[in-house]
């Protein structure tokens, strides 16, 4: 019974690392789209 739980405890603590690990960076990927947009509104200021 207690293999089980370590087990199942084991599988949780996995998954849960790999959404985190996954989620910076999908983060780190906005981050980096809502730069490049910014840039690409100040250019478009610059030229009026």
């Amino acid at each position: 019974m207690i293999k089980l739980v370590k087990r199942y405890a084991l599988v949780g603590l996995l998954c849960y690392c790999l959404v985190v690990l996954t989620s910076c960076n999908t983060l780190h990927g906005i981050g980096k789209d809502i730069e490049q947009l910014g840039s690409a509104l100040q250019k478009a200021s610059d030229r009026k």
